[in-house]
């Protein structure tokens, strides 16, 4: 039998040792292995750049293996070590399970040592690990490379604590991420961001404006991600691992200070100028203004202007059509979010802009365009509820003339104002104590009991249909 037989039968061994239920067995064929080798020149696999070594080293090298996996999967941590490390060191190469057992077994020596210099010597060869994982394994199919890197900054801050070096984990993550991308590990990009905001908390003045890049480079990658995750139908807890992810990035930006406008002008307002004719940083700096609520500044109506004249885009016409709106040119500012909510494919973004025009039209006393409008906005957005409550406005000032000769009907349409608040305060929770508030005000002037029985065309608990432009049909109370 040849040496390259031999090892190709002692690797399907070790392969095999996974499913076999009596160790005994496995140090009998693993036995024969050795038998047959006699003779064999032993050397390890980090001696000859092999996965198992030559001659009886690669049969030291699986025996070791196969002990170590056996106690590491019952946690015996204690008597898998002194195998794990022949294996480690011996022959790195081997298998991918030295590196997966090998983060419990480290952890579990720092479990059982109380000398500080010790552990951070076990911290170092936690480290370690993950970089040798990523030389001898550096294509591995099941767990990728960016994956890899975020599990090493994750045990690094968990080991270190207070104590973390923060540029590190910066460091790792964010050469991962320029790698991949937008189809960066999730977990990776939440520890660049946290690596990124605790750096700030240290240094605000001179990584203030990278945490900001940061941040808006990071959201555009979840939103990609989480965009991709609903696209191919992946489980729910992977959606959620990456919109909790995004959840503490967003917590953390708008309570480290820099989420502010006074500031976003600070920084950006010398750079605009030099990058008027920069379409890529006109348009990422529109995005962060308007992620931030920042989008009614001066700076960013300057930032619009420019890139409009170079591209039109959603974004810069909806800072043109604010611009006009400041200046009370209404016409103008409808023909922007027009061209806007063309140019879109955002429906949240197109909700609110057909929102914006609603009650600009509600405010020329253009009352049925308002509540055209205001469908259109709930047509691309079913739970805007401030677009029932703008419907239910222009009932209560549009809708007086509907019935200019009798003072009962006119009073029906208060029933079709406090259905539509009734339907907003249902779609959108958040806004129940003004629409509250609205209700009780409107309810006042529903018609009174004597109005309803001395009036022929209603009858209290059945349905009356207004008519006009309002066309509700509503029932009586």
């Amino acid at each position: 039998m040849n040496f390259g037989s031999l090892r190709e039968s002692c690797r399907i061994i070790v392969e095999q040792f996974k499913i076999l239920k009596d160790m005994k067995r496995l140090i009998f064929l693993l036995a024969v292995c050795m038998a047959t080798a006699i003779g064999a020149k032993a050397q390890t696999g980090k001696e000859t750049g092999t996965t198992h070594g030559k001659g009886a080293d690669s049969l030291r090298c699986l025996e070791n293996l196969s002990l170590f996996d056996s106690y590491a999967r019952s946690k015996n941590y204690k008597e898998a070590y002194p195998f794990w490390k022949i294996a480690y060191e011996e022959c790195p190469a081997a298998h991918v399970n030295i590196y997966i057992a090998g983060v419990n077994i480290i952890n579990w020596l720092i479990s059982q040592e109380t000398d500080p210099a010790k552990i951070d010597a076990l911290v170092d060869d936690m480290m370690k690990l993950f970089d040798d994982r990523l030389l001898y394994f550096p294509n591995d199919q099941r767990t990728r490379k960016d994956e890899v890197i975020a599990r090493k900054a994750v045990a690094y801050n968990n080991m270190k604590g207070d104590n973390t070096d923060y540029n590190l984990m910066y460091k790792w993550t964010g050469e991962a991420i320029e790698e991949f991308g937008e189809n960066s590990f999730p977990m990776a990009v939440s520890r660049y961001m946290f690596a990124s905001f605790k750096l700030m908390q240290s240094d605000t003045e001179n990584h203030k404006e990278k945490y900001i890049n940061d941040f808006l480079n990071c959201s555009n990658i979840f939103d990609a991600l989480y965009a991709e995750a609903v696209a191919a139908n992946k489980k729910e807890e992977d959606i959620n691992n990456i919109l909790g992810y995004k959840a503490e990035m967003d917590q953390n930006f708008f309570a480290s200070g820099v989420a502010d406008c006074d500031i976003l002008q600070e920084i950006y307002t010398p750079k605009i100028e030099d990058n008027k004719n920069n379409l890529e940083f006109l348009k990422q700096t529109m995005i962060l203004f308007r992620r931030l609520n920042c989008n009614e500044t001066d700076i960013f109506i300057t930032i619009s202007e420019y890139a409009y004249k170079i591209e039109p885009t959603a974004e810069s016409a909806m800072g043109l059509g604010l611009k006009a709106y400041k200046d009370k040119d209404l016409v103008t500012a409808e023909k922007y979010y027009n061209e806007a909510i063309a140019m879109s494919d955002n429906a949240e973004t197109k909700a609110k802009l057909y929102y914006t025009i609603a009650s600009m039209a509600l405010q020329q006393n253009q009352f049925q365009k308002a509540k055209q409008l205001s469908l259109r906005c709930l047509s691309e957005n079913p739970n805007f509820g401030r677009a029932y409550m703008l419907i239910g406005q222009a009932y209560g000032v549009g809708g007086r003339n509907i019935y200019p000769d009798d003072a009962v009907l006119s009073r029906c349409i208060y029933y079709a104002i406090v259905e539509k608040l009734e339907k907003a305060r249902q779609v959108d929770p958040s806004i129940a104590g003004e629409v509250n508030t609205l209700i009780n005000q409107y309810s006042k002037s529903f018609p009174t009991k004597e109005d309803i029985f001395m009036h022929p065309d209603l009858e209290s608990g059945l349905s009356f249909t207004i008519g006009g432009w309002i066309n509700e049909t509503v029932k009586i109370r």
